[in-house]
């Protein structure tokens, strides 16, 4: 009779006990469920709330490949981030912080988480996303992709392995990795994408933050424009639109900056400061300085005014370069850096000027001293020649090969 007590009391534990267990498992099971089933909820909530149907909707309506940019799940891009892991950060700025990422068929790209966004504008950065993913320029940064699962967008980039053109000109240890013929090159494929982005996409793009942070070189060194997070697009009947300012102290155009007015024109003069840093090595602006030389673009154009640039050049620079090359792309700069918008260039104007630089002006120069090197029987300082030519040749072939490279680029267009 004992026994059997015993052996009630034990199978009534076990059933209790077992009870217990299964209680807080399906506990557990519901709990989960519920938290799966909540970020579900959330997951489906911030895609249409970034306009994620809207986009759904462009790519269906597009006539050819409907993947033109890839909606990534949150998931997706958790795990190519190592969970956004610091030691994946590429850079950070006013835009957003981007990180590197790994796809799982180990492409590098990366992923920008970007801030949060004003809501009423979700249709705008829709369509502006979708004409960013169609740009196909050598010298932009490609847009890959976007997860819209998050409260604020993250849209995935193609990752520029070597770093920014800040770093390789004002970092200790890479100031003078770049040679005169890669600056000049760099400054040519900087226009050519802003003329691309002002003259060929459809609407015009303005970019409104170009600095150097924001050029990327890749291991060939060939130049990417990146960080579309501030563009605007310019509708076909304006020039200009009025927005609230926007860019980066050092690099925003002053006539921009006092009336609100954007145009073409804005990106034109910060194109002009970067112009200035490849030929100085200096910051845009440094309060390291003294006060008439903290900003360099005002300063820059005084002393181009008073015949005196050469104060500020970069000595590699100086070394490489001659004269006249240092003459015609320091007024080149002047031009961009004029506070009248109107009476700056335009980038189409400016991408023209630097590739006759680049076709005519360098190559004529180098074969006139291995010329005169010839002649004389002897080396010549290649860095320090003053060659005469004639002009008169130089001037019709000057306007030959201007007349060319605009048939070109109207034809690329």
């Amino acid at each position: 009779m004992f026994n059997v007590l015993v052996i009630n009391e034990i199978y009534l534990a076990v059933i209790g006990i077992s009870s217990g267990i299964i209680f807080l498992i399906g506990g557990f099971w519901l709990h989960w469920g519920f938290h799966k089933r909540r970020l579900y909820k959330l997951k489906e909530k911030f895609f249409q709330q970034n306009g994620g149907l809207l986009l759904k909707q462009h790519l269906s309506s597009r006539n050819g490949p409907t993947e033109v940019i890839k909606i990534f799940t949150v998931d997706e891009l958790r795990k190519a981030t190592d969970n956004y892991n610091v030691d994946r950060i590429l850079g950070q700025g006013g835009n957003g912080t981007v990180y590197k990422g790994i796809l799982p068929d180990d492409r590098e790209v990366a992923v920008k988480k970007s801030k949060i966004i004003d809501q009423s504008q979700v249709e705008q950065f829709i369509n502006e996303m979708v004409i960013l993913s169609q740009i196909n320029h050598r010298n932009v940064v490609k847009l890959l992709g976007c997860c819209l699962e998050t409260e604020v967008p993250l849209l995935v980039y193609e990752f520029i392995s070597n770093g920014t053109l800040f770093h390789h000109i004002h970092n200790e240890g890479h100031k003078f990795t770049l040679s005169w013929e890669d600056r000049s090159r760099i400054a040519a494929e900087i226009a050519s994408a802003l003329a691309y982005l002002h003259s060929t996409a459809s609407p015009p793009i303005i970019h409104r933050d170009v600095k150097s942070v924001n050029v990327l070189l890749d291991n060939n060194y060939t130049t990417k424009v990146s960080d579309f997070g501030a563009s605007k697009l310019i509708p076909s009947d304006q020039t200009q639109i009025t927005t609230l300012v926007q860019g980066t102290l050092g690099y925003l155009d002053p006539e921009y900056f006092h009336t609100n007015q954007l145009s073409e024109k804005s990106d034109v003069y910060s194109f002009g400061v970067v112009l200035a840093e490849l030929l100085t090595g200096r910051q845009a602006l440094s309060f390291d300085r003294p006060e008439e030389e903290r900003n360099l673009a005002r300063h820059f154009v005084s002393l181009v005014k008073e015949n005196n640039i050469h104060k500020i050049l970069e000595e590699q620079v100086m070394h490489e370069s001659s004269e006249d090359q240092l003459q015609e792309v320091t007024e080149l700069a002047k031009r961009c850096l004029n506070v009248n918008q109107e009476e700056r260039p335009t980038m189409k104007e400016v991408e023209i000027e630097l590739e006759r630089f680049r076709r005519v002006v360098l190559p004529m120069i180098e074969h006139d001293s291995q010329e005169a090197e010839c002649l004389l029987g002897e080396p010549s300082d290649l860095h320090h020649s003053n060659v005469i030519y004639d002009s008169s040749m130089n001037d019709h072939l000057a306007v030959s090969l201007d007349s060319a490279l605009e048939m070109i680029a109207q034809n690329r267009c």
